[in-house]
């Protein structure tokens, strides 16, 4: 099976552009409504923080630190980089007695503005705790603690990696065929696009007052929903969605246009993947399939500024609009 056409770009009432690819939705039953290639094979990249985060919590980890739901959703974010993700990082390491050189994720420039202007206006430069994924980070520094084993953390065959492995598998069903390396330096397993949703729809379902496993997915899922602000940023199209949700519904997305959904309330799961890697097609995707779903009300703003809001030039004058293709959302 072929990836389908999910989002257009409109020009001069011309078709300009047009981008495909899978999607499922997961339910109770298994897979409710699938498009392009259910079977196809990616890496899931960030949108599997969640998952990545679910040995801090079974191990005792996260018990044995004291970590808040808030930090929790730090540990399942691609944050901005601002100074609240800064500081909150900080302040986590700090407890552990650890700091910025403890990490292995890299540093960048944040993409928040106000905290780029900072280092920027103050000749500094970033330190890894800027990195979008230092939050999943210092969790695996609380789980590498709580087992004793070495720094190297991010090196696939190390405990605390081996143990993501194994919920990863556990969670999507599928053995993994490989992996590659992650921009922040930790391994990234693939799955299918099914088994992606499955595991979303395993979060979506999992009871609180259920074995560890249940109570840490469950745990996680609230956690993000609960701080968006923490998952992304201001202006994110992850912390604007889950806002307009209020709380109801976790979403999550991962680069070269990956995105996921746990709605709770539905015991549903979502995965897509855009295979040309645009976020801008990522972003207007899980938009309609949320709107579908009625977990998202079509008349929110967001929806009309990731999806069916026009194409603006510097100027201002509309030149152009995204829509939904023929057979999708």
């Amino acid at each position: 099976m072929t990836a389908a056409p999910m989002i257009e770009l409109w020009r001069g009432g011309m078709l300009e552009s047009e981008h495909h690819g899978h999607a499922v939705i997961y339910g109770p039953g298994g897979v409710e409504m699938a498009w392009g290639d259910p079977d196809a094979v990616i890496f899931p990249r960030s949108s599997v923080k969640m998952i990545q985060a679910l040995p801090l919590i079974e191990s005792g980890a996260a018990k044995a630190a004291g970590l808040t739901d808030r930090q929790l959703a730090l540990a399942c974010a691609s944050h901005s980089g601002a100074a609240l993700h800064r500081e909150a990082v900080a302040d986590w390491l700090a407890a552990l007695g650890l700091g910025d050189d403890d990490l292995r994720c890299g540093a960048h420039m944040p993409r928040d503005r106000d905290e780029k202007k900072r280092l920027i206006c103050s000749d500094g430069a970033p330190c890894q705790m800027h990195n979008n994924c230092s939050g999943k980070h210092a969790g695996f520094l609380t789980l590498n603690r709580h087992l004793g084993t070495g720094p190297e953390y991010v090196e696939v065959l190390h405990p605390v990696q081996q143990a993501v492995k194994a919920a990863f598998e556990e969670v999507t069903g599928e053995d993994s065929p490989g992996f590659g390396i992650d921009g922040c330096s930790a391994p990234n397993f693939a799955t299918s696009v099914t088994g992606l949703a499955r595991a979303m729809q395993f979060f979506a379902a999992a009871n609180p007052e259920g074995g560890p496993r249940d109570n840490a997915a469950a745990r996680l899922a609230r956690a993000m929903a609960q701080y968006p602000e923490m998952v992304a940023g201001e202006g994110r199209a992850c912390t604007d969605l889950m806002r307009a949700m209020k709380g109801r519904v976790a979403v999550k997305t991962g680069a070269e246009a990956v995105y996921v959904a746990i709605l709770p309330e539905q015991q549903r799961g979502i995965a897509l993947k855009i295979v040309d890697g645009a976020t801008r097609a990522s972003e207007a995707a899980i938009t309609a399939l949320l709107v579908r779903l009625g977990a998202l009300e079509h008349s929110h703003p967001v929806v009309s500024r990731l999806l069916t809001g026009s194409q603006r030039n510097w100027r201002g004058l509309v030149t152009g609009e995204l829509r939904l293709a023929p057979g999708f959302g």
